[in-house]
């Protein structure tokens, strides 16, 4: 069994991981790919920015003794939510200091000249501590999902590449990850020689091994960091952002880029500059693997991220030879029925082949754990064993599988319906993309249109008023791959007959995520173009 899980865990290292960064005018989406296959995914809007890990001046509007909590006004639709426990034993020196600075009489060296204050204490009550009306600094640590509006702490943190930092601290603390006894002596003793009065750190996993010269200029960064926090704060009003976290492309990149990391390709130029800024900056041996795609191709058709984007995120998620998962969402728990489909009809090892699948299923639910961000309370419905071994060895597996997985999470033995619990932290809304399509010969309506049948004419009287109106002689059309390859296949192809009769360049690109019979048309500058009729 040790031997088993040792062999899984070095060939989830071996992997090839590749990072695929897709920008639009409106969101940047990451695409996080282990040998080839789709594991995560994330989006960010370009007009918003990721609230995890901002920090808030923030006012109080209500207290609720039943629950030992408050509610926090932070500027958004929703207050946030903060428990007594997440208030952190050093809030007493943490308030002092807040209620100085906005208050105005303290300067920018404040937080170096605080005395100490007696810890908070682990059964107190929240009346005892806070008031409705009272100015407090808090950070999200849970992004506003459904009705509920966003979770904050107190207990302030700064997170960096090796380290995390935490002011009003004093203790060094080790990942569980570094298990050399050597290795986290060592560290402890360079985190406490090189930490200025006042602060605490947690070492992240990555930092084993890591020299004075690397952790010195971070730990310097991240104290600059938190000395502008405490400078905005001067004479500041409630509610305010305090400090932005970095935005989710470099986050993703801090917490994932390590030694195994192969390329990271993004398709517009400033944020490649951006990445390979921040590549050089925390890996400069590194900085090679960042590569900037200039292909005609979109870059998600390019790493066929936008096909496994279509199978992956649908209500039935297919599996090999005939099996497939059903996955089920509400607010707070999701379900994930494993079904062998046609696969154990007409054979007579029911258990080997319903632990055939069960095995190989586990592979594809680690996998839509990460790559939906899917959070709470998980129920997984295997298909029913009867040898335990067999069953050991199904947890075994997915304890292994698991692993690489950056959330929290804690994993249940199978009972004896069948019923895998799992657990696994929730920070943001469960990812959830739509993967239905309009029929494309009536675009959902119904109706066949005239457009529909005679799709090729609709675009020969586009390029023809182009052509004759515009007096543009270079054109891009971009369709379907399935439409392209009308225009393009034979020697004499669709494509080349017009070109010959108007007399111009007539460009075809593709783009699988457009429907069968949509048409975006280009100049030659990449500008878009609309026929007027």
């Amino acid at each position: 069994m040790r031997f088993f899980r040792f062999f899984s865990f070095y060939i989830l290292n071996l992997m090839e991981r590749e990072l695929v960064v897709d920008v639009s005018s409106n969101e940047i989406t990451v695409a996080l790919l282990e040998d080839k296959a789709l594991a995560e995914l994330s989006t960010e809007l370009t007009t918003s920015h990721y609230s995890v890990g901002d920090i808030f001046l923030g006012k109080v509007t209500r207290l609720v003794p039943a629950l030992n909590s408050a509610f926090i006004d932070i500027g958004d639709d929703k207050d946030a939510f903060v428990h007594y426990l997440d208030l952190g034993l050093n809030f007493r020196a943490q308030n002092h200091l807040t209620q100085q600075l906005i208050s105005g009489k303290n300067d920018k060296e404040a937080f170096a000249q605080i005395s100490k204050f007696d810890v908070l204490a682990k059964d107190g009550k929240m009346e005892d501590v806070l008031f409705v009306g009272q100015d407090v600094l808090v950070q999200v640590v849970k992004e506003p999902i459904s009705s509920k509006g966003a979770r904050v702490t107190a207990e302030i943190s700064i997170a960096g590449r090796n380290i995390v930092l935490i002011p009003f601290a004093d203790k060094v603390h080790i990942s569980q990850k570094i298990t050399s006894r050597e290795e986290r002596k060592r560290l402890e003793r360079l985190m406490s020689s090189i930490l200025p009065p006042n602060y605490g750190v947690v070492v992240r996993t990555v930092a084993e091994d890591k020299k004075t010269a690397t952790l010195v200029p971070e730990v310097e960064a991240l104290v600059r960091r938190w000395e502008s926090c405490c400078e905005k704060m001067y004479k500041a009003e409630s509610p305010q952002l305090m400090l932005r976290e970095i935005n989710r492309t470099s986050t993703i990149l801090r917490d994932l880029l390590n030694v195994s990391f192969n390329s990271i390709t993004v398709n517009d130029e400033t944020v490649y500059r951006e990445m390979q800024e921040y590549v050089s900056g925390i890996a400069p041996e590194q900085e090679k693997i960042v590569k900037l795609y200039e292909g005609n191709t979109p870059i998600f058709d390019y790493f066929n991220v936008s096909k496994q984007i279509r199978s992956s995120f649908g209500k039935l998620v297919p599996l090999r030879q005939g099996a497939y998962l059903v996955v089920e969402h509400t607010e707070a728990l999701h379900v994930i029925d494993v079904n062998s489909g046609i696969r154990l009809r007409n054979t007579r090892d029911q258990e080997q082949h319903a632990f055939s699948v069960n095995m190989a299923a586990a592979d594809e639910i680690a996998r839509q754990l990460r790559l939906r961000d899917m959070g709470g309370i998980l129920v997984v419905d295997f298909i029913d064993m009867d040898k335990v071994e067999n069953r050991q060895l199904l947890f075994e597996k997915m304890k292994t599988l698991m692993e690489n997985d950056r959330a929290k999470h804690n994993i249940l033995p199978l009972s004896k319906f069948g019923l895998m619990q799992i657990t696994r932290q929730r920070v943001r809304p469960v990812t959830v993309i739509n993967t239905a399509e309009d029929c494309p010969g009536c675009n959902g309506t119904g109706k066949i249109s005239a457009s529909a049948v005679r799709f090729d004419e609709t675009i020969e009287n586009g390029l023809t008023y182009f052509v004759k109106q515009r007096n543009l002689s270079n054109i891009t059309l971009k369709v379907h791959p399935y439409v392209a390859a009308f225009f393009t296949k034979g020697l004499i192809s669709r494509r080349l007959r017009l070109m010959l009769r108007y007399r111009c360049r007539f460009n075809i690109r593709t783009d699988s995520s457009m429907g069968y019979l949509d048409a975006q048309w280009s100049d030659k500058k990449g500008n878009r173009l609309t026929v007027v009729n």
